[in-house]
């Protein structure tokens, strides 16, 4: 192929283009992303393309000096059609990474949470000396998960607003965006809300639902008002179908491990240890304690 610089001052000089016209075209041709264009179709370009697209590139240089509102989220890419350089629009990387976002926040059910946790990131946590060790965990996590989707999970135990909903918020978008649906719930609600599902008998199918999500996190566990049917019917049954699939599941609480059996314990004056016990081996199968520190951050 001839050297560009040369057809193009033939191309201008046979179209007798005034000054004005050869500095728009000069700098049309110039441009940047024209200049990459041409170095990457070098074997396939000639005087004859260059020469019948000049229009097209001064058309497609314009857009990009002032973008057609009409256009906003795509951006003009040059290509070669046939013997002419011709336009595509393509989406900008904000656009891709808009919808991303969006696909991910549909990847994400929140049951009774506030939908603002569809936007942690886990980069916008603060790192402090007390959280180091569960955001290492975290990290760990998510690069395990990536080989194995059949790992445990983690449960974070610590004081009243340290963080540890947030962090795990964190943690489900960054699986979200991954490719994986989470099911994100609050314990204490969803346990007074089972009742709604006896009216249209799905409470069977909304257990199920639950059990089988690819990743679950439990929210505020231990803060719940149990009765011996909650505890084995709908805690124990999503539990035990956790464990025989081996789901990651996740856990949040003020109690650490120990007290939270000591929460499935007591039922209404009625304790059974037994029965604890049973539950906490699935908890303590699907997930490993860690202690998140510092501050009330809700004060």
């Amino acid at each position: 192929m001839e050297d560009i610089s040369e057809v193009i001052t033939r191309i201008l000089k046979k179209r007798k283009l005034d000054e004005d016209g050869q500095k728009i075209a000069r700098t049309a041709i110039k441009h940047p992303s024209v200049q990459t264009f041409f170095k990457q179709n070098k074997d396939k370009l000639n005087r004859e393309i260059v020469q019948a697209s000049l229009p097209t590139i001064f058309n497609y240089v314009e857009q990009i000096k002032a973008p057609n509102p009409v256009m906003k989220g795509y951006k003009p890419r040059l290509f070669l059609n046939g013997n002419v350089i011709d336009i595509t629009y393509v989406p900008t990387q904000d656009k891709l990474d808009s919808e991303a976002k969006a696909r991910a926040e549909r990847r994400i059910e929140l049951i009774d949470l506030p939908d603002k946790l569809r936007h942690v990131e886990l980069a916008n946590i603060d790192s402090t000396p007390e959280r180091d060790a569960v955001l290492d965990e975290v990290a760990l996590f998510l690069a395990n998960f990536k080989k194995n989707k059949h790992i445990k999970g983690l449960y974070l135990t610590g004081d009243f607003g340290v963080g540890k909903t947030y962090i795990l918020a964190g943690l489900a978008n960054t699986i979200a965006r991954q490719g994986s649906r989470v099911v994100f719930l609050h314990v204490p609600s969803f346990i007074a809300s089972l009742g709604s599902h006896f009216q249209d008998n799905s409470l069977n199918d909304e257990i199920d639902r639950i059990a089988s999500a690819p990743v679950l996190i439990f929210d505020d566990i231990g803060a719940e008002t149990l009765s011996e049917w909650s505890r084995d019917d709908v805690l124990g049954v999503i539990l035990q179908k956790r464990m025989d699939n081996v789901l990651p599941t996740f856990f949040s609480s003020n109690m650490t491990m120990d007290d939270l059996m000591e929460h499935f314990a007591e039922i209404r004056n009625n304790v059974d240890e037994v029965k604890a016990k049973r539950l906490m081996e699935r908890v303590r199968f699907l997930s490993k304690e860690v202690f998140v520190g510092g501050k009330n951050r809700r004060n």
